[in-house]
C-alpha cells in the first residue's frame, strides 16, 4: 500500500521483490507480530524467512554474494515490514549496522570467507560501537587497542551492543592505544569464540522485542592484524558510513510503524460508534486523521530523499540522514500516541496492537543518536553553511550596526 503512495518507480526487479516483502508482511510477518513480542529471544523465524527470500542480501555487493540493492529499495522495504512488526524491519536495519562494515573493510580474502555467509543468513554479525560514557560521542570511545607484534590487544566494554546474544562475529571500534581523537580509532573483525570476549545477560528493555541487546566484555582480546577493517585510523570512517545508512533506516523504520498505527486506527474508527456514530464521523477525528496523514507523506519524502542521495554520493547526505531521522521518528512517536488515544481503553489492551507500537516508537528517537543530537547537527549545517554563503540579496547586513 505505502508504495502506492509515491509516484517514484523503481527498477522492475527491485519491484518485485518490493512486492514479495508486501505480500510476506501481510501473510507471514504481519500475523505473527504479536506473538513474536511477546519475548525478547532472537527472531529466528523471521530472520531466516527474510534471508531465505533475498532480502538480507540486499544489504551486500553482488561480488560478495549480495544483491547490491540501492537505499531507495531498502527504505521502501523497511517501511513495508515497519507496518507491521519493528522486529522484521530492525533485521534489515540491523546488517546494515552490523554487516556493511565488514563488507567495506575486510581484506579480499577474509571477505569472500565471510560476507557471502552473512548474506545468505548463515552468520550472524553484531557492531559494537557504544559505550557507557560514550553513544554518539563516537571520539570519546575509550576501549583500548594495544599493538603486540603482528596482533592487537583489545580491552573494554561496549554496552546496547544488538544481536549481541547471537551473534558468531563482532566490529568492535577501539582506539590506538595513546592516539586522541577520531584518527584514533580503527575497526577490529573479532571472533565470539576469542579468548577474553564475553557477552553479557540480555538487557531487559521496554519494547522492540526479538532482537535482543547485551554488554560485551572485552579483556586481553588478541586479534590478527589480518582482522583489522580497513586501515589503522580509519574506523571512523567506516563507522560513519554504516551510522548513516542506519539513521536512514531508523526514519524509515519510525515512517512504516506511523503509516501502519495510522492504517489501523483509521479502521478502528470507521467501526466505533460514540454519540450515536461512528468515531470515523466526527469532525475532530477527521482532522486528527489528516494532520497525521500529511506529516506521513512529508516524512515519506524527507526519507526517500536521503536514500536517494545516498545512492547518488551526495557530500551532504549525513545532515540529510538527520533531518530525515529526526523528523520521521519525533513523528512516528507522536503518530503511535494519537491512534493509540483514538483506540481509547481498547487501545491500552495488549489484545489490541496500538500499546506495542508505541513502546517500540520510541527507542527510534534515541537509537543512532537521540533527537536532541540530530538537532545540534542539523543546526550547526545549517549556520556554517549560511556563513560561507553569499549575502542573502534582500539583506543588507552592512546597512546595520551590529
Amino acid at each position: 500500500m505505502t508504495d502506492q503512495l509515491n509516484p517514484v518507480a523503481l527498477p522492475a526487479e527491485d519491484a518485485a521483490l518490493l512486492a514479495r516483502v508486501r505480500e510476506l508482511a501481510a501473510e507471514r510477518i504481519g500475523p505473527r507480530a504479536n506473538e513474536v513480542a511477546l519475548s525478547d529471544d532472537f527472531a529466528w523465524d523471521t530472520f531466516r524467512l527474510l534471508a531465505r527470500e533475498g532480502v538480507i542480501a540486499t544489504a551486500f555487493p553482488r561480488a560478495l554474494g549480495g544483491t547490491e540493492g540501492s537505499m531507495q529499495l531498502r527504505v521502501r522495504i523497511i517501511e513495508e515490514l515497519a507496518r507491521v512488526c519493528s522486529t522484521a524491519a530492525s533485521l534489515v536495519t540491523g546488517t546494515d549496522l552490523a554487516g556493511r562494515p565488514i563488507a567495506a573493510g575486510a581484506a579480499d580474502s577474509l571477505a569472500r570467507e565471510i560476507v557471502p555467509r552473512l548474506a545468505r543468513g548463515e552468520i550472524q554479525s553484531a557492531f559494537a560501537l557504544t559505550e557507557r560514557k560514550a553513544g554518539s560521542d563516537v571520539a570519546g570511545l575509550t576501549t583500548i587497542a594495544r599493538r603486540d607484534g603482528d596482533d592487537f590487544v583489545l580491552d573494554g566494554v561496549k554496552r546496547f551492543i544488538t544481536r549481541a546474544p547471537v551473534a558468531d562475529l563482532f566490529v568492535v571500534v577501539a582506539r590506538l592505544d595513546g592516539v586522541p581523537g577520531a584518527k584514533g580509532l580503527s575497526a577490529f573483525l573479532v571472533d565470539r569464540g576469542s579468548p577474553g570476549l564475553t557477552v553479557g545477560p540480555t538487557q531487559p528493555k521496554l519494547g522492540w522485542y526479538g532482537v535482543p541487546i547485551a554488554e560485551v566484555h572485552l579483556q586481553h582480546v588478541r586479534v590478527p592484524r589480518e582482522r583489522l577493517l580497513g586501515r589503522e585510523g580509519e574506523g571512523f570512517a567506516l563507522a560513519q558510513d554504516t551510522l548513516v545508512r542506519a539513521r536512514i533506516g531508523h526514519g524509515a523504520i519510525a515512517l512504516g510503524r506511523a503509516q501502519g498505527a495510522l492504517e489501523m486506527a483509521a479502521q478502528y474508527a470507521a467501526r466505533r460508534s460514540t454519540f450515536g456514530k461512528k468515531l470515523a464521523e466526527h469532525q475532530g477525528v477527521q482532522w486528527m486523521v489528516a494532520d497525521m496523514a500529511t506529516r506521513i507523506e512529508a516524512a515519506r519524502c524527507l526519507v526517500r530523499s536521503a536514500a536517494a542521495r545516498y545512492d547518488a554520493g551526495d557530500a551532504d547526505v549525513s545532515v540529510h540522514a538527520s533531518m530525515a531521522k529526526l523528523y520521521a521518528t519525533d513523528l512516528g512517536m507522536q503518530v503511535t500516541v494519537d491512534c493509540l488515544q483514538l483506540a481509547g481503553g481498547n487501545g491500552y489492551l495488549k489484545e489490541l496492537p496500538f500499546e506495542r507500537f508505541m513502546r517500540d516508537a520510541k527507542l527510534n528517537q534515541i537509537g543512532e543518536g537521540s533527537s536532541e543530537i540530530h538537532k545540534t547537527v542539523i543546526g550547526r549545517h545549517v549556520l556554517k553553511r549560511a556563513a560561507q554563503s553569499p549575502p542573502h540579496p534582500c539583506l543588507d547586513l552592512d546597512a546595520l550596526e551590529l
